[in-house]
C-alpha cells in the first residue's frame, strides 16, 4: 500500500469531526473505555485496515501529556509544536495510511495527578503516544501504558523505563550518558584517581539513574562521587555549592533542570570553585544564555546528550531548523524542538510499517515498532529497538554553551560509546 499518496485536502474533515464526535457520545452511553476492552477496540476499516482506539475512517489521532505550565514548560511548548509541525507535513504530504493525523495535547504541569486524570481522558481515543514528559509521571502511568499496549515514547530517559514492549526510550539512558560525563572528565579535564566529583541530582528515577551511572563510572576511574540531591522545586543551590567545596571537588555533575544547572554554575563561579560542571540534557535550555549566569555557563558548563546540537551541520537537522523557524518565528529552537520531531518522525515510521503490514490496532504499531533495529531519522544516532532491556543507543554528544549558536550550544564532540557502557550494562 501506497502510505503517501496525495490526496484531496478538504477530504472528509467535517466527516471526521462527526465521527469524533458521535464516538464519545457512544462512549459515554455504553461505559466502554480503552481500558474495558483491553485497548483492543476496532474492526477493519473500508479499505481492509485493521483498527482500533484512534484510527478512524480518516484520521489517526496521536496523544501528548505534556508539561506547559510547570518547570519544563518552555520543553514541553518546543515538544508540542515541533510534532505539530511535523503532522502539518504529513498531512499536507498526504498522511498516513490514507489519513490525515491529529495530536491531542494535555497539559500536565509536571503534576503526576494531572497527568493520571489526563490518561485516562484521552487513551480511550488515541493509538500512541509519541510525547510523554516527566520521569514520575512516566512510572504512575506504567501500568496503563503497558495493559493499553499503547506505543509511549516518553521525554524521559530513566533506564528503569527499559523492559516495557510498549513503552520505548528514546536514544540513551541518563546513567548512560553520566558514564559518558565521568570519561569525558578524566579524559578531558585532567581528573585522576582520588579525585573527588560532586554530583547534584533531582530526587525520583532521573537522578537516581544519573547516580547509578556517575557512581559505577567513577569507581572504575579510582574517582569519588559526592552526592547532593535537592528537589524540582530547589532553584537556589548556594547550600550545595557550600558542601560542595568544602569537600575539594574537582568536577561537578548535575542531573536537574535549566533553572538548578544556572544556579549552580553562577553560585559556583561567583565563590571561586570554577571546576567543570557536565549536565544531563534536561538541565540546559538556551534561555540560559540570556542570563547572568551565561560567561560562566560559556566557561565551566558542558552538556552530554542522546541528542545532536540543533546547530550541528547534519542535513536533516538542518532543515528541520530551517522548517521549524519559518514556522514558529518568535520561539527559540532548543533541544525539545529536536526531541520531539525526532519522537514524531520515529512514530510516523511505525505507522507507516503498521499499515503496509495490514493494521494500525495499538499491538499492530508496538509490533512494527519493536522489530526496527537500525531507525535512522537523520537527526542524530540510528536507533535499534528491537531489545527491550536496552538503550535503544549507546552513543553519547557532547555539548557546549554558546550564545551565539541556534539553540544556544555547538557540538563539542560527536556521538561516541564511551569505554566501558558495555560493560556496564551487561552487569546491570
Amino acid at each position: 500500500m501506497n502510505t503517501t499518496h496525495p490526496r484531496p485536502r478538504n477530504r472528509h474533515r467535517a466527516t471526521g469531526t462527526v465521527l469524533a464526535g458521535a464516538l464519545v457520545l457512544l462512549l459515554a452511553a455504553t461505559g466502554c473505555s480503552s481500558k474495558a476492552d483491553d485497548g483492543k477496540g476496532g474492526g477493519e476499516a473500508a479499505d481492509g485496515v485493521r483498527t482500533g482506539p484512534g484510527i478512524g475512517a480518516d484520521t489517526i489521532r496521536l496523544g501528548a501529556l505534556t508539561d506547559l505550565t510547570g518547570p519544563y514548560a518552555t520543553l514541553g511548548k518546543s515538544i508540542v509544536q515541533a510534532q505539530q509541525m511535523w503532522a502539518d507535513e504529513v498531512n499536507a504530504d498526504g498522511g498516513i495510511c490514507e489519513r490525515d493525523v491529529e495530536i491531542v495535547v494535555k497539559d500536565h504541569g509536571y503534576d503526576v495527578q494531572k497527568a493520571v486524570t489526563a490518561y485516562a481522558d484521552i487513551a480511550p481515543d488515541v493509538v500512541a503516544l509519541p510525547q510523554v514528559i516527566g520521569s514520575p509521571v512516566v512510572a504512575a502511568l506504567l501500568d496503563d501504558i503497558e495493559r493499553d499496549k499503547m506505543l509511549t515514547f516518553p521525554q524521559a530517559w530513566a533506564a528503569s523505563l527499559l523492559g516495557k514492549d510498549a513503552i520505548q526510550v528514546l536514544g540513551t539512558t541518563y546513567d548512560v550518558d553520566m558514564i559518558a560525563a565521568v570519561e569525558f572528565l578524566t579524559r578531558t579535564k585532567g581528573l585522576k584517581k582520588g579525585d573527588t566529583i560532586g554530583h547534584v541530582y533531582f530526587e525520583g528515577d532521573y537522578g537516581a539513574n544519573a547516580l547509578e551511572g556517575s557512581t559505577w563510572a567513577a569507581e572504575k576511574a579510582g574517582l569519588k562521587v559526592v552526592g547532593q540531591k535537592i528537589q524540582a522545586t530547589d532553584t537556589d543551590l548556594s547550600a550545595q555549592v557550600s558542601a560542595l567545596r568544602k569537600e575539594g571537588v574537582k568536577a561537578i555533575l548535575v542531573s536537574a533542570g535549566p533553572a538548578q544547572t544556572a544556579s549552580l554554575v553562577g553560585v559556583a563561579a561567583s565563590r571561586g570553585l570554577k571546576v567543570p560542571v557536565v549536565s544531563s540534557a534536561p538541565g540546559f535550555a538556551p534561555q540560559l544564555m540570556k542570563t547572568p549566569a551565561a560567561p560562566a555557563l560559556a566557561a565551566m558548563l558542558s552538556i552530554v546528550s542522546a541528542a545532536p546540537a540543533v546547530s550541528s551541520d547534519l542535513p536533516g537537522v538542518q532543515r528541520m531548523v530551517a522548517s521549524y523557524q519559518k514556522k514558529y518565528p518568535d520561539s527559540p529552537v532548543d533541544s525539545g524542538v529536536l526531541s520531539g520531531y525526532n519522537a514524531a518522525q520515529l512514530m510516523g515510521d511505525d505507522l507507516k510499517k503498521a499499515c503496509e503490514a495490514g493494521g494500525l490496532t495499538r499491538e499492530d504499531v508496538v509490533k512494527a515498532h519493536r522489530a526496527q533495529t537500525n531507525a535512522d531519522t537523520g537527526l542524530g544516532t540510528p536507533q535499534n529497538f528491537s531489545e527491550v532491556d536496552r538503550p535503544a543507543s549507546v552513543k553519547t554528544y557532547v555539548l557546549k554553551p554558546d550564545a551565539k549558536a541556534v539553540g544556544g550550544v555547538v557540538n563539542a564532540e560527536d556521538a561516541h560509546a564511551a569505554p566501558g557502557v558495555e560493560d556496564y550494562l551487561s552487569a546491570r
